[in-house]
C-alpha cells in the first residue's frame, strides 16, 4: 500500500514501462538515423 503512494502513485509496473518506451524511442531514433546514413551513401 506504501508502494502505491511512495511515488505520486505511480507502480515499480509503470516505472519499468516508461523506462522501456525511453529506451525503444532512442533506439528508433537511432536506427533512423543509421538509415538515413546509408541511403544518402548507396544514393537512394
Amino acid at each position: 500500500m506504501a508502494g502505491t503512494f511512495a511515488k505520486g502513485g505511480r507502480s515499480p509496473r509503470q516505472d519499468d514501462q516508461e523506462a522501456r518506451i525511453k529506451e525503444l524511442h532512442a533506439k528508433i531514433g537511432e536506427l533512423t538515423v543509421e538509415r538515413d546514413f546509408l541511403a544518402k551513401a548507396f544514393g537512394r
